[in-house]
């Protein structure tokens, strides 16, 4: 089972830049996408279910900003779009999608970087998407959350560490809210978990030369239940285009 999750920036964008081409050619039976950009009515259906692939979505009200997806190659035996959260529905940041025992999640969790009231509203997001996580590791499924989640955990997880430490993204306490999701919840950050040494970034600022560079971070995460997680065995950072200023990270899982 190859499960990607993908910040393209603008699906129609990343259309232009060949990202549903890539679809039809990296064997993924799920991916879910962050920052659509697009509300449904902007999709061409090639946007909606590429290459045939059931989609579902969950877009922000205001256009040309954030909105989640999840393509897959099964139907999936229930849906759930949004949160039941109005302070933050409006902006398209959550879905999930079950097939069997298995549940996905697409979720793209506020940026910071714009402003001080920006932080204060990720704080708040924070705070209630703690409880959320802590729920549905108890519902004891097989559960993957993908996405953007706007925070480098460790060191090794951006470059210039030393030079962030007072910016959103690696701020104390944000990088202290993750710990607590994987230490006190348990949460396995499969990337960290299969390659405890490498840095593994999956988005690089437009500034300056960082993705020729890569001075990048690692914001992009498939966080999953300890089950699903002894099951992942190999993933990698998708380069080979470039798509948006992410790139797809991509988990192999091996089947029951």
């Amino acid at each position: 089972m190859r499960i990607i999750s993908a910040n393209v920036n603008g699906i129609r964008s990343a259309t232009r830049k060949g990202f549903i081409d890539y679809l039809a050619q990296a064997q993924a039976d799920i991916v879910c996408v962050q920052e659509l950009k697009a509300q449904e009515a902007d999709m061409s259906i090639d946007m909606q279910r590429p290459h045939g692939m059931y989609g579902v979505w969950h877009t922000a009200e205001k256009r040309g900003y954030s909105g989640v997806a999840i393509y897959s190659k099964l139907k999936p035996d229930s849906v759930q779009v949004g949160l039941g959260w109005p302070d933050f529905d409006h902006e398209g940041r959550y879905v999930r999608a079950d097939f069997g025992s298995l549940s996905v999640i697409s979720v793209y969790l506020p940026s910071g970087s714009s402003s001080d009231e920006r932080q204060q509203v990720k704080f708040q997001f924070l705070d209630k998407f703690l409880p959320l996580l802590r729920q549905l590791y108890a519902e004891n499924r097989d559960v993957v959350i993908c996405g953007d989640w706007n925070i480098a955990h460790q060191n090794i997880d951006l470059k210039n560490w030393r030079g962030n430490q007072k910016n959103s993204g690696f701020l104390p306490e944000e990088r202290a809210w993750l710990t607590k999701v994987i230490q006190e919840l348990g949460w396995i950050d499969v990337w960290r978990q299969l390659y405890p040494e490498i840095p593994g970034y999956t988005w690089w600022s437009n500034r300056g030369q960082a993705y020729a560079k890569d001075v990048g971070w690692r914001i992009d995460y498939q966080m999953v239940t300890p089950a699903l997680a002894q099951r992942a065995h190999q993933a990698f950072v998708y380069k080979d285009e470039k798509f948006s200023d992410h790139a797809p990270l991509v988990v192999d899982y091996r089947d029951e």
